[in-house]
């Protein structure tokens, strides 16, 4: 497999006050393609800051990031935004969904941002909600829907534009148990379709998903290892 997304020695530090804070402290992490993986780690360890940085939300203050063929610790924050269009997909806990739009137009919302014409985004929202089980849902809002039915929105959202990545920040975390159970059945099924999951989460049977297991704790990877679920 192609190697994905390459990090060598990330750090990110913030000033608080008069206070350096250092929320990661020298980051090496490979992942290739159709790789399946969490990211562990309490509170306060870094693993939201790695994500954010994964996920070019944020940018490190020292270090290199690879994503693809693209050098993203140099970009600026257009270009970051461009890479983050195009290429992964996000799965919030809070579903991020705009309470006034129907199922299908949250979904097409990454296309209009890429210039897609209507008729082809259309077209391709409603594979994405075809594929997580929504066809009947498209014309819903998210108040017309149940937790997991706005989780499988986002996530036909995080699709919808054939991203290299999908990132789950909590994804089952404002979900019962037997839902979480369905969302992360889902993303253990899109990862059987070719995709490659980055699941964020502090929950171990959530992490257990996953094929490999990146424990993070005081800003650094404490463990790495593999699942055997693979």
């Amino acid at each position: 497999m192609n190697k994905l997304i390459e990090l060598r020695d990330i750090k990110k530090y913030y000033q608080v006050g008069t206070v350096e804070v250092r929320a990661l402290r020298g980051v090496d992490l490979d992942i290739t393609e159709n790789e399946y993986i969490s990211i562990m780690g309490p509170s306060g360890s870094g693993k939201s800051t790695l994500m954010n940085i994964i996920g070019c939300l944020d940018t490190p203050t020292f270090g290199a990031y690879s994503l693809g063929n693209n050098n993203v610790h140099q970009m600026e924050d257009d270009e970051l935004a461009a890479i983050r269009n195009k290429m992964i997909g996000f799965v919030f806990q809070t579903f991020n969904l705009l309470p006034r739009a129907n199922a299908l137009h949250n979904v097409e919302l990454p296309l209009i941002y890429s210039g897609m014409p209507v008729d082809q985004r259309k077209e391709k929202a409603k594979e994405a909600l075809e594929k997580v089980g929504l066809a009947d849902r498209m014309n819903h809002k998210p108040s017309e829907m149940s937790g997991g039915q706005r989780q499988r929105v986002a996530v036909a959202r995080a699709l919808v534009n054939d991203p290299s990545i999908i990132l789950a920040d909590e994804p089952t975390g404002n979900l019962d148990s037997k839902t979480g159970v369905e969302i992360m059945q889902l993303l253990d099924d899109l990862h059987s379709a070719g995709n490659t999951i980055v699941v964020v989460t502090h929950e171990k049977e959530i992490a257990e998903h996953a094929h490999r297991i990146i424990q993070i704790l005081d800003g650094q990877v404490a463990e790495d290892r593999k699942t055997g679920r693979a």
